[in-house]
């Protein structure tokens, strides 16, 4: 069950912490490129890259749609509440979440407490046209996409925007993603 965010502004800390090493985790909501822009991320800072929902996958040994419908939401949350536990050991890795992780209270301190958070935020509107392209999103089956971002946004922004670091996803090549992360980490 979502809990209500604490009353803050929608935008991360002005001079964001600098990271010191940790492991880095992306959020955002679905669409925001958090498994390409991680993937990318983890080679120019020569780091090993994990895929938080294929470490679901491969711990259900069932896809996650699949889970979905199966066992449902609250099931499929309590799984990966513990694989993104798991991936929190202290090594130094990119992790991509998926876009629901971050919104669950006890993954989203965890992660707080022992990774550092950047937020991928893009427009419902670029979000849409990129999630379309493929029908593996269970959230959005037999939906309106943007209808159904524009609410996530809604709801998940406040909670997204506790991250330490926020970096906008726009139209642009992964890459100028990529680069604004590095730069904000003090990496380039």
């Amino acid at each position: 069950m979502l809990q209500s965010p604490p009353s803050s502004q929608d935008t991360a800390l002005p001079d964001p912490s600098p990271w010191n090493g940790q492991p880095i985790v992306l959020v955002g909501l679905m669409g925001a490129g958090k498994s390409t822009v991680g993937r990318r991320l983890a080679v120019r800072l020569g780091l090993p890259f994990v895929d938080a929902d294929t470490e679901i996958e491969t711990a259900a040994g069932m896809s996650i749609p699949d889970i979905f419908e199966r066992f449902g939401e609250a099931y499929f949350r309590d799984g990966e509440r513990r694989v993104i536990a798991r991936l929190m050991d202290g090594e130094r890795r990119v992790i991509a979440t998926g876009g629901g992780a971050f919104i669950d209270q006890k993954t989203r301190e965890t992660i707080l407490a022992h990774a550092f958070a950047v937020w991928l935020d893009a427009k419902p509107s670029v979000l849409a046209d990129r999630v379309s392209r493929r029908d593996t999103r269970p959230l959005l089956r037999g939906k309106d996409p943007l209808k159904v971002l524009e609410e996530l946004a809604r709801v998940r922004n406040p909670f997204y925007a506790m991250a330490p670091l926020r970096v906008s996803s726009h139209r642009a090549p992964h890459d100028a993603t990529v680069n604004a992360i590095l730069k904000a980490l003090g990496q380039i």
